[in-house]
């Protein structure tokens, strides 16, 4: 996923809770769903930045290549000034971007929301 091309907010705000109920009609569904594809947004941003940083590393303790190296301060800034993984998650919830499953109560998993634009 794009997470520079996001929608999603840069900081809190207070939500009204029943917007979180529309397709699951459980708060907590809802919640529970959203903390999962935090959790995976969140993943996928640190792998990204540990694969970019990597070029950077270091094995040797030289004072002089700390201070030198902007581009991985810039990076690490870029990254510092993403949209946070819940905030992430609470957008694509409300704009029906999440695409998860729940398991009826014949054991047989029905889908319940539309695919999400990129995984």
């Amino acid at each position: 996923m794009n997470f520079k091309k996001t929608n999603a907010d840069l900081s809190t705000k207070t939500r009204n809770f029943i917007d979180f109920e529309g397709e699951t009609d459980n708060i907590y569904e809802s919640i529970s769903i959203i903390s999962k594809r935090a959790n995976q947004i969140g993943n996928q941003i640190k792998e990204e930045l540990s694969r970019k940083l990597e070029d950077f590393a270091s094995y040797t303790d030289n004072l002089e290549e700390v201070f030198e190296n902007r581009e991985q301060i810039e990076i690490s800034k870029f990254y510092e000034r993403l949209s946070k993984p819940t905030l992430i998650a609470i957008d694509e919830f409300l704009n029906d971007k999440i695409y998860y499953r729940r398991p009826d109560n014949s054991g047989i998993t029905s889908s319940v929301k539309k695919e999400s634009e990129e995984e």
